[in-house]
């Protein structure tokens, strides 16, 4: 288990085709707030026949952010590049030039076996050539991950590739509708992901084997107006979280405080993990009551659970009471 509130802190990461001319403007003005996290998308947002266009307006921005902000203060989100193939990362990195400090790295799309070894040997040299750590997030999303009787052996085969950089690992991510394409599925707005059985299935293979090591983020959720959006995200929120997922990627910045809420710790939980993690280890007993005495605390299940806990509290808060106080 991942143990620096860095992996953690990615939160809602708000998706912008990378050919937006605005976006340097917007995060300069603070127009989504101060809690999120930023992909500029080079892959499926961009016309094929557009990427060297699209390429041009991402490198004008991110240098444009970086004069701003020598000159005025505001917030700079993680700011990852998502790109189409291994050999778009070094050029990209030598064009920005200065502004390649604004990079917290890049999204890989569709990885798998095929291409895992160029990501990473890529990384590998990014890395070596800088003081500055450059993470990334793959994406589990590749069409060889539906194939039930190859699943666990492809997954398995990637982890092993990650995990000779795994801090550099940020997230795993999950491509919710690079998965449902295949079958051709969508989910309405009162429908969660999770409750469409092939594509759960494949999310529970994947929390599986990266889950005891790395943070898995969740799956993109398309509503974003009209009645019941805002419902229905916070449904597949809930599920998101309950199944293993920690933060979102949205595609719209009325979506960024939901997530964040979302992932807020009850202050049940927080003094859960305060106790457990506090536990004496001259009791000869590992188990009690919890502070308020509504469930029980075990010192040698919950530890792991706990220190998640406590790194969530500390990147998003803790949310309002739940349940009243239980009395004595």
């Amino acid at each position: 288990m991942k143990n620096s509130p860095l992996y953690y802190s990615v939160g809602p990461l708000l998706y912008c085709p990378a050919n937006h001319t605005d976006i340097a403007d917007s995060i300069i003005q603070e127009k989504f707030g101060t809690k999120y996290s930023l992909a500029l998308c080079l892959e499926d947002t961009i016309n094929d026949r557009f990427v060297a266009q699209a390429e041009t307006v991402l490198i004008r921005s991110l240098q444009q952010i970086y004069t701003s902000s020598e000159l005025l203060s505001f917030f700079i989100p993680k700011i990852f590049i998502r790109v189409r193939r291994s050999a778009q990362i070094k050029p990209l990195m030598h064009r920005l030039g200065k502004a390649a400090d604004l990079l917290t790295g890049f999204i890989l799309p569709k990885f798998d076996p095929q291409n895992a070894d160029d990501y990473i040997q890529t990384i590998v040299e990014i890395n070596h050539d800088s003081d500055k750590p450059c993470y990334i997030m793959p994406i589990m999303e590749s069409p060889v991950m539906i194939d039930l009787k190859k699943r666990a052996d492809v997954l398995y085969e990637i982890k092993e590739k990650l995990n000779s950089i795994e801090e550099l690992v940020l997230n795993i991510r999950v491509g919710g509708n690079d998965l449902c394409h295949a079958f051709g599925f969508r989910r309405h707005c009162n429908e969660s992901i999770h409750g469409i059985s092939p594509i759960a299935g494949i999310f529970s293979d994947i929390i599986t084997v990266f889950g005891t090591d790395y943070v898995v983020s969740g799956p993109v959720w398309e509503y974003y107006n009209k009645e019941g959006w805002d419902t229905g995200l916070n449904r597949e929120l809930a599920d998101d979280r309950l199944c293993g997922f920690i933060g979102k990627t949205v595609i719209h910045p009325k979506q960024i405080s939901l997530v964040n809420q979302a992932y807020a710790v009850s202050p049940e939980d927080l003094k859960d993990a305060e106790a457990v993690l506090n536990w004496d280890a001259d009791n000869p007993s590992f188990v009690s009551g919890s502070p308020d005495k509504r469930r029980m605390n075990e010192y040698k299940t919950h530890v792991n659970w706990a220190e998640k806990i406590i790194y969530l509290s500390e990147i998003y808060g803790v949310c309002q009471p739940t349940h009243p106080p239980v009395s004595e």
